[in-house]
């Protein structure tokens, strides 16, 4: 099972992913931790992309595409939920291309829908460091700028899960298992 979790942010995306690869017993790709320990670790990906995330910006289309190539064709993993990862729909579609070189598909991309107002308390709520109230702004305005278009890539070839993100994580995990077709 291949899953991409896609959500504005603090829409819940990094809980469902850790849960979902919890209830499936695969591995998660969470990209934003990748870059975070990219920025830490100072590699050249670290370098590329902290201008960016500090601003609240996204990482380049290109910079992201050869990482997620990079990194999955690094992994032997065959099941595994992507989280952060595409957030445009240019990624998306590189996404399936790279999937198919690599003789595997997408199985459902999940979409947590909340209210921008739950997506900016949640956010402005963590402790991360690039949490900070202009920043989350801008992320939830590119969210609805480049990312929504995801969604309509999904639908078209009947990949999306839309799922009700503004409830108790227990109940959008439940919800999520329920939807998902038993391989």
């Amino acid at each position: 099972m291949r899953l991409v979790i896609l959500g504005g942010s603090g829409a819940g995306k990094s809980t469902q992913a850790q849960r979902l690869c919890t209830h499936f017993d695969i591995p998660l790709i969470s990209t934003s931790e990748l870059l975070r320990q990219a920025i830490a670790n100072q590699t050249d990906l670290g370098h590329q992309a902290q201008p960016y995330l500090g601003k609240g910006e996204l990482v380049p289309d290109e910079t992201m595409i050869q990482f997620i190539e990079t990194y999955l064709k690094q992994t032997d993993f065959t099941n595994w939920v992507l989280e952060g990862y595409p957030r445009t729909a240019f990624q998306a579609e590189e996404l399936d291309f790279l999937l198919e070189k690599l003789e595997q598909n997408l199985d459902w991309a999940i979409y947590l829908q909340v209210p921008e107002a739950v997506m900016v308390n949640r956010s402005l709520g963590r402790s991360l460091p690039d949490d900070h109230p202009e920043v989350v702004q801008r992320r939830v305005e590119l969210f609805y700028d480049r990312t929504i278009p995801i969604l309509e890539y999904y639908d078209r070839s009947r990949r999306l899960l839309t799922i009700n993100g503004d409830q108790s994580p227990i109940q959008v995990q439940q919800t999520i298992v329920d939807l998902l077709p038993v391989a």
